[in-house]
């Protein structure tokens, strides 16, 4: 089944299901069933009935899936089990941390490459990834069939740099600058906006101590 044929909800929910089923202890868990997974997750059964039947049709009646094999659907759905290679543009402190996590590579996500404009850095090496000039991007992307950029530049840059990555032939984006971009309707642009994940924490936070009184 093609991914985008489901929602972005079951897909935002399917790395969750993953994380679970891996972090069960191996030789007791043989099966699992929707109902068990929605229990350790706390969401409904239902809907996780629904999302794993997306992804997998081998569910048994009264026993649910063979977990090794859920596992295995699920990295085949989204990808995991194919590298796909991506650059990063901006290679300052954020993005020298994501190209130093080597764990992408579990989720399917191989970076190779950064460029920065900061001569300082061009040239130099971030876990053995080289930091290369802005104008080799388009050339790099065509050569290795790049087709996922990573944008840390700051926000005032961040359209810029998106356009760049468009006319590279990049077709996903993910972007960590706190800006919304304006993107073509077949370019996919992934949003991790920090700001707003810290105000729902702060604001969670400020209701659990008003609730205490403290």
């Amino acid at each position: 089944m093609n991914p985008k044929s489901i929602s972005k909800q079951t897909l935002m929910r399917l790395p969750s299901y993953l994380s679970y089923l891996k972090s069960l202890p191996e030789g007791d868990n043989e099966y699992v069933s929707a109902t068990t997974v929605a229990m350790a997750l706390g969401l409904n059964d239902v809907q996780v009935r629904k999302d794993l039947a997306c992804v997998s049709k081998k569910g048994r009646p009264k026993l649910g899936y063979v977990t090794e094999e859920l596992i295995k659907d699920i990295e085949s759905f989204l990808g995991y089990d194919d590298l796909n290679d991506a650059i990063i543009v901006g290679a300052g402190r954020l993005g020298g941390a994501l190209m130093s996590y080597d764990g992408f590579k579990e989720y399917g996500l191989n970076i190779v490459a950064a460029f920065d404009v900061d001569e300082s850095k061009v040239g130099t090496e971030i876990c053995g990834k080289k930091v290369l000039p802005m104008d080799k991007m388009a050339e790099l992307c065509e050569r290795m069939k790049i087709r996922i950029g990573i944008i840390t530049v700051p926000a005032h840059a961040a359209q810029m740099v998106c356009d760049m990555l468009v006319k590279s032939g990049i077709y996903a984006i993910w972007n960590f600058a706190p800006t919304h971009l304006k993107v073509p309707d077949n370019i996919l642009v992934q949003q991790e906006n920090m700001a707003a994940s810290l105000a729902v924490l702060s604001a969670h936070l400020a209701e659990a101590i008003k609730k205490k009184g403290l």
